[in-house]
Order: structure tokens, then sequence, then C-alpha cells
């Protein structure tokens, strides 16, 4: 009896323009158990099997609403919106509208794919400076702990992996370990600090001396 063949994940691509559909299918060609999936806007909201949603910001006039209907009928999808906008405060909009990503798109292949896989392990993706900014206006001057925090070896490097901007698959290949197990890593890691996402533990002023 064979191995069972692992699931396959659909990311739906939502987008008029064919060639961007094919371009997004040739960047992830090679990824396995990874299924482009290319909808239609009035079909969007029907595919229910979806672990990610790229929307192609110029091929609607009213993205934003968009957006929020996404997140009222799919409140666990996660969305990547690609853009030619790159000014803060569009990008901090999308971002606060429900975003889980905003990619330029001019942004290199490999760029695409890091944000991608990013988000899938439950990052935000943006331009550093709105990443700083959104987490700036969200939080106050941070407490000292009472005692200082101690992180263990391994936990160090986790964090500077995450820092350097890798997902949780090439954190375990760069180290050895199982995905399930740096995921415990940056849970343990996020409680020790008192954050809620990867992103804030990684700009957080705790982590830097790390």
């Amino acid at each position: 009896m064979g191995e069972p063949s692992k699931v396959t994940e659909r990311i739906g691509v939502v987008a008029t323009d064919p060639l961007r559909v094919l371009g997004l299918k040739a960047i992830f060609r090679d990824a396995m158990q990874l299924e482009i999936v290319h909808l239609s806007i009035p079909g969007a909201l029907d595919d229910r099997d979806l672990c990610l949603v790229l929307i192609d910001a110029e091929c609607t006039p009213h993205l934003f609403e968009l957006i929020a209907t996404f997140r009222q009928v799919h409140p666990s999808l996660k969305l990547i919106v690609l853009g030619n906008d790159t000014s803060s405060d569009y990008v901090e909009r999308v971002i606060g509208a429900g975003a889980k990503g905003y990619v330029q798109l001019t942004a290199s292949e490999s760029e695409i794919r890091m944000a991608v896989d990013m988000v899938r392990d439950g990052s935000v993706w943006a331009p550093r400076r709105v990443l700083s900014r959104l987490l700036d206006s969200r939080r106050t001057a941070p407490k000292s702990p009472a005692t200082p925090l101690r992180f263990t070896a391994r936990e160090r490097q986790v964090l500077n992996l995450l820092r350097e901007g890798h997902p949780n698959r090439e954190i375990a290949l760069a180290l050895g370990i199982d995905e399930s197990t740096v995921k415990a890593h940056i849970g343990r890691l996020m409680r020790k600090v008192g954050v809620n996402n990867r992103t804030a533990l990684t700009v957080h002023p705790l982590t830097q001396a790390q």
C-alpha cells in the first residue's frame, strides 16, 4: 500500500489580466502541494476550499469593498493585495481593511514567494516602514519586565532567522527540526515578549539585543 498523498493547498488569484495569472502560476510551478486557481470576481466568494487569495488591485475599482466582503464571508481566509501604489498611507489602509499582505506588482519572484510563505505562516507582509508605523500606532512604550527576559539558545536561533524574513519551512530546514517545533518555539517567544504575532515579535525592542 502506497503512502497517502499530501493535501494540496489552493491559492486563489483574483485578476482580470490573463498574463498576471500565468505569471503567478509560473512563479509557483515548482511548489509542491500548492495549486494556483484563477478566480473571477463574481465567483471568487463561492470557493471555500482556499488557504489564501491574491488580489490584483488593478482589476477592480472597489478593492476595499471586495476585501470587506471576503472578511465577512470567509473571516479566516488570508488575503494579499498586489498593487502599484507604494504610499505608506495606502498600504496601511489595505492592511487596516483586513488584508494580511501588500506586495508591489513589480516585486521579484522571490519576494512574492516569500510574502506568500510568510502570510501562510501567520505573519503580515508589507514594506518595513509600513509595519513599523502600524506597530508604533498600536502599542504604548514597552514596559521593562520585572526580571530580564531569558531566551534559550534555540529560541535565539529561531528569532534571528525570523528577523531575516525566513518562513517556518526554511527555519526548520536550517535548524534540522520539524515545522511544528518551529511553530512551538515561535509561540513561546510571543508569550514571553507579550505580543500576538510574528511581525511584532521581530521588531519588538525586547528582542533586538538577542
